[in-house]
This record gives structure tokens, sequence and C-alpha cells, in this order.
């Protein structure tokens, strides 16, 4: 049994060489054992745990708590107003089973179904966007114009957000998710807290065919959300909606582009899309953790001794790429035979949205692929910047061209 490392010598793997390279850092790691007592570019002290199989079964297993009640030191977590922070990913059984009985009649695959319509019309014209930019510069950025607007315009459509009020919810989510510093970060969740409350006390008074009303009317015999419930997930599926569906779709068009031939496959029978949107799922999945976990007693992970109420991150992205559970890990293949995957969660917290998700990445995949046969990278791929941290690994943007020869333009003309 290993025994835990002092917090003064613990190892620094998420440096500058992780940021060029993630991948390359989890398998060296996973090479040397399956979990690891490390400290986070905070300081913070955590376990990673790497293996596929010692990942999915933590992902399902009741005493890690994803309640932060049950944390003693260490990684906690995204700050959030107490308000915010009662939502399904950060709550155990009882609560999170009531919470999702109540919440999953709203989020029917039914009614993601009637916004098919609303994200293929919004994925054309976020394609007019993109042509028009590519014949008026050398290069467009894909992530700007196409894979950011595509999601908040369907989380638009969920919630009803009046139109002369998309344009400021869409400026504060992107502040939220790429904040300047932690002043713009904390105003921007203070306003956007603000923009649902609103919108939640409008729903009420008004009731609507949307994914706001139909959460103020679910009821469980008796039991009804909160207040603080309904504005929690909210906010829940706002982050969870925008965030990764945002970041797939750019980084899963990157991967196509730089695997010709799998991407041909695609272009000549489009039919392979959603076959190909679960190995990307696999392959370039952008959340590389799953939501922090704390032991609520001292357990064993693949022989070493967890104590309860230390910080537990389990790698989605390293057991993705796990040998032992992935022939040729590192290949790309949409015709691969096995398609499961962790990146949409396993167990309790596995994401309600989805089937929403991958409607909204096969969409947007597929209009891009029809629109822009000649699409092709505008720099060099070493060009590329990344916003990378020990949690994540997505494009900053993403500069595209529909030339047929490679043109020497600058990032900044995108």
């Amino acid at each position: 049994m290993t025994s835990p490392a002092s917090a003064d010598v613990l190892p620094r793997p998420f440096d500058q060489t992780h940021s060029a390279d993630p991948y390359a850092t989890y398998r060296r790691l996973s090479t040397q054992a399956p979990v690891h007592r490390v400290a986070l570019p905070d300081g913070s002290p955590v376990w990673l745990v790497l293996q596929e199989t010692d990942v999915r079964t933590g992902l399902s297993d009741p005493r890690l708590s994803v309640n932060k009640a049950h944390a003693s030191g260490g990684y906690t977590g995204f700050d959030l107003p107490p308000a915010l922070d009662a939502n399904l990913l950060n709550i155990d059984p009882d609560d999170h089973l009531r919470l999702r009985r109540l919440v999953s009649r709203a989020f029917t695959p039914r009614h993601v179904e009637t916004l098919r319509a609303h994200v293929e019309a919004a994925a054309e014209r976020l394609a007019d966007d993109l042509a028009h930019q590519l014949t008026s510069a050398p290069c467009a950025d894909v992530v700007a114009t196409f894979a950011n607007p595509l999601p908040l315009t369907v989380i638009g459509d969920l919630f009803d957000v009046p139109v002369r009020d998309r344009q400021t919810f869409s400026d504060q989510v992107n502040t939220m998710l790429d904040p300047p510093g932690r002043e713009q970060l904390a105003a921007a969740i203070s306003t956007i807290h603000q923009f649902l409350l609103d919108l939640v006390a409008t729903r009420r008074a008004a009731p609507g065919d949307d994914l706001l009303s139909a959460l103020i009317a679910a009821r469980d015999e008796d039991d009804r959300l909160t207040e603080d419930e309904l504005v929690s997930l909210a906010f829940l599926i706002l982050m969870a909606g925008s965030e990764n569906s945002q970041h797939l779709i750019s980084t899963g068009l990157l991967t196509l582009l730089n695997h010709p031939a799998q991407l041909a496959a695609l272009q000549n029978n489009p039919a392979l899309i959603p076959q190909a949107v679960e190995e990307l799922l696999r392959y370039t999945h952008p959340n590389h953790m799953a939501i922090r976990r704390f032991p609520t007693e001292d357990i064993e992970i693949a022989g070493t001794r967890i104590r309860a109420g230390d910080t537990v991150l389990l790698c989605l992205a390293s057991a993705h790429r796990d040998p032992a559970r992935y022939p040729d890990p590192d290949r790309f293949d949409i015709h691969r035979d096995d398609q499961t995957h962790l990146a949409l969660g396993h167990g309790m917290h596995y994401c309600l949205g989805a089937p929403l998700a991958r409607m909204e990445i096969q969409i947007a995949l597929r209009t891009l692929l029809h629109r822009f046969p000649q699409l092709t990278l505008a720099v060099p791929r070493q060009q590329l910047k990344w916003r990378t941290s020990f949690r994540s690994h997505a494009l900053k943007l993403l500069p595209v061209t529909t030339h047929t020869t490679f043109p020497p333009v600058p990032e900044a003309a995108c």
C-alpha cells in the first residue's frame, strides 16, 4: 500500500511542458503509477487518478462525494455564491436524486428534439457569418465566429432569453468562461446571477414553452424546486451547456483538419458524423478532469490509501488514452469499434444534457463540413494558441481559410 507524500515535496506536473502536450504528462505519470499525490499550480494538494478502470469506478463510488462540506483541505473547485453552488454537480444523494427527478421531467428527449430546427437554423446563420469573413478577409476565427456563439444561441432558445438581451447575456457568459481577471469574473457571475433571478421571476409571472417554465412547473408529488435550486440549476445548464460544446466544436474541427483521411470519409458519408462525435469525445474532450471529489471515509484506489476529506481528481483525458482500455489510444479513428467513453459522465452524475450536447456538436460539424469543403488551417499548427490548465485544454482561436494553398497570413488578420 502506498503512503501519502509529504506536502512540501509534492511534484508539480502542470507546468509549461504540460501546457504544450497534456497527454504526454498523463502518459508519463500513468506509466509510473496509477495514482499520484501532486500539487496544483496554486500549491493545493490533490490525488490524481489516471487509469480508466479506476476513473470509471471512482465516478460511481458513493464514498467519493462532490459536496464541498466533506473537504478538509486542498482544491475545492470553482468559487460561486451559495445561491449558485447548490447545483447537481455539488450535491450527493438523496438531494441529488430528488433534483434529478424534477429536472428530468423538464429536460426530456422530446423537448430536446424540438430544438433541432433551432440549432440547425442557428448553425446556418453563423456559417453565413463565417462565409462572409472568409470572402472579405484572408482568414476567419472559427472559435469567435461559430463555435462560441452556437451553444449560447441554443441556451438562449432553451431559456427563451429576449432577443434584446442576448448580446449582453452572451458577453457576460464569455467573460465568465475566460475572464481577464478575478474582478471581472466576480462581476460577470454577479450579473448573470441577477439576470437569471429576473428571468425566473418573469417566467413565474408569465410561463412560456421554455425550459425555465418547465422547471418551475416540475413537481414530484408535493415536491418542487426552490428559488435557489431553480437559479443554480439554470446557472449549471448555462455553464455545462456552453463551455464544453464550444470547445469541442473547435477542437473537433481541428482534429478533423489534422486527419485528412478521416475528414474525407465524413465528407463522403455524413452519416458517419454521430460516431465521429463519439470518437472526438474520447480523443479530444476539453475537460480533462471530472469535478473534484472528497472521500467521506479513508479509501484505497489502486493500492493507494487516500484519507477522508482529501481532494481527488479523476483524470478523464488520461482514462481516454489508457492502452489497457483502448487499443492504440493515441490514434484518432472514427471507425473505432469501442466508442464508449466517460466524457459525459458515468453513474449518478451522467450529464442530463448529453442528448443536446451530441445534437449540437453533430449539427455544428455537419454544417461546417458541408458549407466549407475546402476549409484548412490558416496558420501552422504549432502557432495555434491554447487555453490550458490542469482542468482543461481548449483553443483560444482557430484561424481557418478556404484558400487551396497555405496563405502566409498573420493570425491578427483573422
